[in-house]
C-alpha cells in the first residue's frame, strides 16, 4: 500500500503557525504587493472565461482570497487546522470550496482544472517531485501551473550560502521545541535578525546602494508582522527541502509541464509551466 506523501509533524506545525498568524493583521496593500511578487508570471489572460482551479496548500487562504476575485471557482486544499482559518478568511468568497486533504489525495478528478498553483508548500512534503506530478495530473491539457519552492541559493555567493547553512542548523533544533517556546524563539529572531537586516537594507537602498545581496533584504519594505510570520515558517517547520533552479525545471518537465518560465526577481524560485497537450 502506497504511503501518503505527507509529514504529520510538519502538518501539525503549520496548523499551529497559522492559528497564531491568521493573517488578519496583514495589511491589504502589503498582501497585494507580495501576491504580485509571486504571481507576476501567471498568465491570467490565457484562462478561459469560466476558469476553475486549485490552491494546493492554501494555509490561511491569504492568496486564495486574491485569486478567487479573478476566477469563477477555486478549490482550496490543505491538510492542516489552517483550513478552519481559511474558512473564516474566505467567508465572503462564495466561489471557493475548501477540502481538508493532502497532495495526492483523490479530491478532484484528473484533467479537470483550468489552472493550479502551490506557493511555498511542496518543499515541505517527503517527495516533492511526486507531489508536483499529483498537482499536474489535476490540470486540463494546456492549463498553467504556478510553483514556488524554496531555492538552494544557487544564484548567491559562497558566503551567502554559508549563512543559510548556519541558519539551517538552528532550524533543526528550533523546529523540535514545544509550540510556545518555538514562537518565542522565532519572534526573537524576527526582532534581532529579520528586522535589523531588513531596515538596514531599506536605509542603504534609500541612499543609493544595491541591497539584493544582503540577507533578508527582501523584507526591507515589509511589516514586522510578515517578518514574524516568515521567521516562524522558516525556523519552526520540521521538514524543509531546497532546490536549485535546474532541479525545479527538471521536476516540472518530469511532471508534464512545458514552456517553463522562471521569475528573475525575488522571491526565488517562482516558475510557471503549461501542462502538455
Amino acid at each position: 500500500m502506497q504511503q501518503p506523501n505527507r509529514d504529520e509533524k510538519t502538518i501539525r506545525s503549520f496548523g499551529d503557525e497559522w492559528n497564531r498568524f491568521d493573517q488578519s493583521r496583514l495589511r491589504q496593500d502589503e498582501a497585494a504587493k507580495i501576491f504580485d511578487d509571486y504571481f507576476s508570471l501567471f498568465p491570467w489572460d490565457a484562462l478561459p472565461a469560466s476558469a476553475s482551479g486549485f490552491d494546493m496548500g492554501c494555509g490561511t487562504g491569504r492568496w486564495a482570497k486574491l485569486v478567487a476575485a479573478r476566477v469563477t471557482h477555486l478549490h482550496c486544499i490543505d491538510p492542516s487546522d489552517a483550513l478552519e482559518i481559511a474558512r473564516t478568511n474566505l467567508r465572503d468568497c462564495p466561489n471557493v470550496t475548501l477540502h481538508r486533504a493532502s497532495v495526492g489525495d483523490a479530491i478532484l478528478p484528473n484533467d479537470s482544472q483550468d489552472f493550479g498553483y502551490s506557493i511555498g508548500v511542496l518543499h515541505h512534503v517527503p517527495d516533492t517531485g511526486a507531489a508536483l506530478r499529483s498537482c499536474v495530473e489535476l490540470l486540463k491539457p494546456g492549463a498553467p501551473f504556478l510553483l514556488y519552492l524554496y531555492y538552494a541559493f544557487d544564484n548567491r555567493s559562497t558566503w551567502f550560502r554559508a549563512v543559510w547553512r548556519c541558519s539551517d542548523f538552528f532550524r533543526h533544533g528550533i523546529s523540535r521545541l514545544p509550540p510556545a517556546v518555538k514562537h518565542f524563539v522565532t519572534d526573537l529572531f524576527a526582532c534581532t535578525v529579520y528586522f535589523p537586516l531588513a531596515r538596514t537594507s531599506l536605509l542603504l537602498e534609500y541612499v543609493g546602494f544595491k541591497v539584493e545581496s544582503i540577507p533578508l533584504s527582501y523584507y526591507r519594505k515589509h511589516s514586522f508582522y510578515t517578518m514574524r510570520t516568515d521567521s516562524r515558517d522558516r525556523f519552526g517547520t520540521p521538514l524543509e527541502r531546497r532546490f536549485r533552479k535546474d532541479e525545479i525545471a527538471e521536476m516540472m518537465r518530469c511532471a508534464g509541464l512545458l514552456d517553463i518560465r522562471f521569475s528573475e526577481t525575488a522571491p526565488y524560485w517562482c516558475a510557471v509551466g503549461i501542462k502538455a497537450l
